[in-house]
């Protein structure tokens, strides 16, 4: 059985699927939406393929890892998971026959599709390739209290990470080269960390189950689509919840919740050529204008109805969450269990 990790960080959201839209979804791991086999972290338009060549003289860039960094000891992922994406699994969990139909509409050939696709048309990041890369990776799973999965860097003009977990195979991480560009060493690992949250908290068995199930219902004929409908708004809410979850992922590896905020921003609004200009403290004002503005019984409405069908909530929610996380006890409880690790540096 496929399990999956998307976009994760992403700001990739997601709407109901067409025909069209359904076929994409089961094969193509490439898209920067939510599949049945990847999350992802990133920009994304419905049912977008990223298959372009590079630029010219396009470069991957990466900085050197920190000295240090803490490491929490004997983490769960129950440490950190965020109480609606606790309370969002077990009403999937109460779903009857989820289990048995995800592993009937996912078969062998499917996750293999996914595999190959992903793998062939990437760089293996390893200590022979992409060196400072790996030992980003390396230390965020540290961090986090896991085995570091592979990683992967694809050419995409689309900021965008996601995770792909199959049966028999081991996890991977992939990475696009434009997400290198957008952002600084730190905000990158960060991105990773997030990427590995998903794992560590086995999102990619409820994403894939639901995802196969949502889409098989949209073929029933007659009620098939109010059953897919009402199944959709469930995997939405729980997939909205695990964002959350995996946001304190990254808050933990990079220990300063400017930088988980600075990576949403630049998904929501930034360029490598103005990224340097952009203010997290502005960000974090524009985030608190907008709860004022949807405080009213209008307001409300229409934000339930903007985000209802989205797959990952709105950067500025997720940015004023994870500045609300950073100053709470269940925060600063983590952090006394945290011994320090040392990196060597490369020069």
């Amino acid at each position: 059985m496929a399990s999956v990790s998307l976009s994760s960080l992403s700001l990739a959201h997601r709407r109901r699927p067409d025909a069209a839209a359904a076929a994409a979804l089961t094969f193509s791991s490439s898209d920067l939406r939510f599949r049945s086999a990847s999350f992802g972290f990133g920009l994304a338009k419905k049912n977008q393929r990223v298959f372009g060549l590079a630029k010219k003289n396009q470069r991957v860039r990466i900085s050197v890892c920190r000295a240090s960094s803490l490491f929490i000891r004997n983490l769960d992922a129950d440490d950190f998971r965020h109480p609606l994406d606790k309370q969002n699994t077990l009403i999937l969990r109460a779903i009857p026959g989820l289990n048995e139909l995800g592993k009937a509409l996912l078969g062998s050939v499917t996750e293999q599709i996914m595999l190959l696709e992903n793998i062939g048309t990437s760089v293996l990041v390893s200590k022979n390739q992409l060196s400072e890369l790996h030992q980003l990776m390396t230390e965020a799973a540290q961090i986090l209290n896991m085995e570091a999965p592979d990683l992967y860097v694809r050419q995409s003009p689309v900021p965008n990470a996601y995770t792909l977990a199959i049966s028999g195979q081991k996890p991977f991480v992939v990475v696009h080269t434009s997400l290198v560009e957008l952002l600084t060493r730190k905000e990158l690992q960060a991105v990773l960390a997030h990427e590995l949250g998903h794992l560590k908290c086995d999102h990619g068995v409820w994403l894939t189950f639901a995802n196969f199930l949502t889409l098989g219902a949209y073929t029933v004929p007659g009620i098939g689509w109010l059953i897919a409908r009402n199944l959709e708004e469930q995997l939405f809410r729980w997939l909205r919840a695990a964002e959350l979850t995996c946001d304190r992922a990254a808050l933990l590896v990079a220990q300063d919740p400017k930088v988980v905020i600075s990576v949403l921003m630049k998904l929501a609004g930034g360029s490598p050529s103005i990224a340097d200009q952009l203010n997290v403290d502005a960000f974090l004002e524009q985030a608190r204008s907008y709860d004022r503005a949807s405080s009213s019984s209008v307001g409300l409405y229409i934000r339930n109805a903007q985000t209802r069908q989205l797959s990952h909530p709105l950067p500025v929610l997720r940015a004023r969450e994870i500045d609300e996380w950073s100053r709470s006890l269940g925060y600063q409880q983590l952090l006394k269990r945290a011994i320090q690790i040392t990196t060597p540096q490369n020069v």
